[in-house]
């Protein structure tokens, strides 16, 4: 137990001092970016890639996709519930030294769904595109969008890095799961997912699309810092 109240007293000193590195201009910022509309080009992207590579394999890959999301969330929503641990926001010991820039969600945060869902979705698309450059893509989305949620008060980073390990069990079984769907109902159907690589002319694309989103977000808040609308 000492132990145990050691790493989460660590976990808080963390956090703050995370959370403290903040200003005016980076708050706009970690908002758009920890909303996951922001991200629907990048999401419409891969779906597009998904559809072009694999053709009849697409309902298997997005009906698993959807499995995910369900099981991540609900899981996620299971442990927080047999946990509760208050998130940051909600926390009468540190809540007033927290740098709050957003809605203060729900009172529990161990484990975050948003870590979990991302860090499943990392290991899921990134084992059917096998693609290296896609899979480093797809890891610096899954920081930064972690960190937003740490840079706007709502999650722990120990609330981060177990809800990723759950994402990353999720992630992993699920595609243990499509390949044997695969394997067993869809025999003799090509192309192979196994098989089927994303090509890096398609990476690099994606990359391209990624990189003018998080360009239009920093562009966007200049503008609005310009014309004092923030």
């Amino acid at each position: 137990m000492e132990l145990l109240q050691r790493i989460l007293e660590l976990d808080k000193d963390l956090f703050l001092f995370l959370n403290g590195l903040h200003n005016g201009f980076w708050d706009p910022v970690m908002v758009m970016i920890t909303r996951q509309e922001i991200w629907i080009p990048f999401f419409a992207s891969i779906l597009f890639y998904i559809v072009k590579n694999y053709r009849s394999k697409t309902i298997l890959i997005l009906i698993t996709l959807g499995v995910l999301i369900a099981v991540t969330d609900q899981f996620s929503g299971l442990i927080k519930d047999t946990f509760e641990r208050f998130r940051p926001v909600h926390d009468p010991f540190i809540s007033h030294l927290v740098h709050e820039v957003m809605g203060k969600g729900g009172p529990y945060g161990f484990v975050s769904a948003h870590a979990a869902n991302s860090v499943a979705m990392l290991v899921l698309i990134s084992r059917t595109f096998k693609n290296r450059t896609f899979y480093f893509l797809m890891l610096s989305w899954v920081l930064v969008f972690c960190y937003s949620r740490i840079y706007v008060g709502v999650h722990y980073p120990l609330d981060l890095i177990c809800g990723g390990l759950v994402g990353w069990l999720i992630g992993w079984g699920l595609y243990r799961l499509m390949m044997f769907v695969e394997n067993h109902f869809f025999f003799g159907r090509s192309p192979k997912i196994e098989k089927t690589a994303l090509s890096a002319k398609a990476a690099r694309t994606m990359i391209l699309i990624y990189s003018v989103l998080l360009c239009t977000v920093l562009v966007a808040v200049l503008i609005l810092r310009h014309y004092n609308k923030l």
